[in-house]
């Protein structure tokens, strides 16, 4: 595996041919304490509910069969991160993840005593590093019209998680967002725009939990020119956030390079930070624990408050992915796991 990072994005098109206990409701102020406070280890299992549709389920280490979250929890992560799609296909591995969808899982999780982190990719499918395109409904509004949007649909779709019970203890506004959103009007070459817009889906999260932490998410760290792109049309015109969220997929070699410039560029701005996705070759599941300690070590000592795993339960033939951390034959979870346990 490269000791580059390795866009979301990229590891589709390749491969589309096949802790801290969440109190229900209302957290109040004590939400952004617990989690300046507290380390968490996490999954985006966002095809869970797509999975189990079909037909997938998964076994623990022992060979018993075992709900998803209570395997996670066994592993000692305490909280996941759900995307949501706009207005989305019906393609189990490339749509779904409707807002109404994600709030049935949060409440699973939430159940299962996790913290929340909603992703909003803003878009009907994956928009990642460098590809950003906006959800159909919104592809040929002027910009005041896509900012009115953007607010409403932050807000109806925050208000349905409410109702659902759940407050996330943070909310992603962009997915590896350094290119910016909505290209071209969000484009980071337009950054005002780009600013206006994601203000609006800050201001609407507030104004449902305003306890919630607004993230803003970049893919690749070890390219620190692209990060201080992004912040000076962000910060330069205004930005409000409150954490940033990285992606990294490099080598346990790179590892504490990689979390020193998300440090550096989160203390630039004064910001906490962690690492919302993380993940190894599922064949090479020795390497991927070792990168995971590697990570999990270096942002615990930098100060960082968190890591996620990007869909440790997708296995073979649900898609072509090949990142996860479960064995396809016994529906086992893979050594890679066992990273989780050594941080």
């Amino acid at each position: 595996m490269s000791d580059q990072s390795i866009s979301r994005r990229s590891l589709l098109q390749a491969t589309a041919a096949g802790a801290g206990a969440l109190a229900l409701g209302e957290l109040g102020f004590g939400q952004s304490a617990q989690a300046a406070t507290t380390f968490y280890k996490g999954a985006d299992i966002s095809w869970v509910q797509q999975m189990e549709a079909h037909g997938y389920y998964w076994k623990n280490a022992s060979g018993v069969k075992q709900d998803i979250f209570t395997i996670l929890k066994g592993y000692g992560l305490s909280a996941v991160r759900l995307r949501t799609f706009v207005n989305p296909s019906s393609d189990p591995a490339n749509g779904h993840c409707s807002i109404t969808e994600i709030a049935t899982l949060a409440k699973r999780a939430r159940d299962a005593g996790m913290a929340v982190d909603i992703d909003y990719m803003f878009g009907d499918t994956w928009n990642s590093v460098g590809v950003q395109y906006p959800p159909a409904a919104w592809k040929n509004m002027s910009y005041s019209q896509m900012r009115s949007a953007m607010s409403s649909y932050v807000t109806s779709s925050m208000t349905v998680i409410k109702n659902a019970g759940v407050t996330p203890m943070w909310v992603q506004i962009g997915n590896e967002e350094n290119s910016g959103i909505c290209h071209p009007i969000g484009s980071v070459s337009n950054g005002a725009q780009m600013t206006g817009l994601l203000n609006a889906a800050h201001d609407a999260i507030k104004n449902v939990f305003p306890s919630a932490l607004v993230m803003i998410h970049l893919a690749q760290p070890q390219k620190y020119a692209s990060m201080q792109t992004f912040f000076n049309a962000f910060h330069g015109n205004g930005g409000k956030w409150d954490i940033n969220g990285f992606s990294s997929y490099g080598s346990a070699s790179v590892a504490a390079s990689i979390v020193a410039n998300m440090k550096s560029i989160s203390n630039q701005y004064g910001k906490p930070f962690m690492q919302v996705e993380f993940g190894g070759q599922v064949s090479s599941p020795s390497s991927t624990a070792a990168a995971l300690k590697a990570y999990g070590t270096a942002l615990k000592s930098s100060g960082g408050q968190g890591i996620f795993y990007w869909e440790p339960e997708g296995y073979s033939p649900f898609t072509g992915y090949s990142m996860g951390a479960w064995n396809s034959s016994t529906r086992q979870p893979t050594a890679a796991m066992n990273g989780f346990t050594t941080f």
